[in-house]
């Protein structure tokens, strides 16, 4: 679902950058007049040529305002589209923390084990671990196919690579074997914490 997000999105922006960069570009090339200066012409149906072109014409601003259906149309267009931006924009800070993870109860039915509880556990055994100053655990996807999204900030002198192959050996396995669950793959971000100097007298 994340990775159809950031196509989605990605998709969305390009067409709408393509779409304003054209605009502009159009607006420019008219307003400055460039053909007349630099010796070039349009094509015909290009919307506005001259510094003094409009973008519409009166006629074609009016040409349905005094249909019935006019108006209501525009209304109705400009609502869906409002719904459409404010969907879109509630998805991009929807969290994605996992609620529940399905465990295997060994009575053919399953359990369901609260993924915040496995979190806390998570965290709390990874910021033990020697070299993580704090960690922020999350997480992710479905049920049956959990992922974690790690976030470790380290301590000064920490190697990174001893830190992450402690975290996959200690607290991932730890929680994937309590879990019952068969991989538990992680997404895991490093920064370093910057500790103030202090003045010494």
């Amino acid at each position: 679902m994340r990775k159809v997000r950031r196509t989605v999105n990605r998709v969305l922006l390009g067409l709408a950058g393509a779409v304003l960069f054209g605009a502009g570009a159009s607006v420019l090339t008219a307003g400055l007049d460039l053909p007349a200066k630099w010796h070039f012409t349009l094509p015909d149906h290009w919307p506005w040529t001259a510094p003094d072109d409009v973008l519409l014409s009166e006629k074609n601003r009016t040409r349905w305002t005094d249909s019935g259906w006019w108006w209501p149309t525009v209304i109705a267009a400009l609502a869906v589209l409002l719904l459409l931006l404010l969907w879109w924009l509630l998805v991009q800070f929807r969290r994605h923390r996992l609620n529940h993870l399905l465990v295997d109860s060994g009575d053919g039915e399953g359990a369901l084990l609260r993924g915040r509880a496995l979190e806390v556990a998570l965290t709390a055994e990874t910021e033990a671990l020697d070299g993580v100053d704090h960690a922020t655990m999350r997480l992710t996807g479905r049920r049956t196919e959990s992922k974690v999204r790690a976030q470790l900030a380290l301590t000064p002198h920490a190697d990174p690579g001893t830190v992450v192959r402690r975290l996959a050996d200690d607290a991932l396995d730890n929680a994937r074997r309590s879990a019952g669950l068969d991989e538990l793959p992680a997404d895991v971000r490093l920064r370093a914490v910057r500790h103030r100097a202090e003045r010494v007298s």
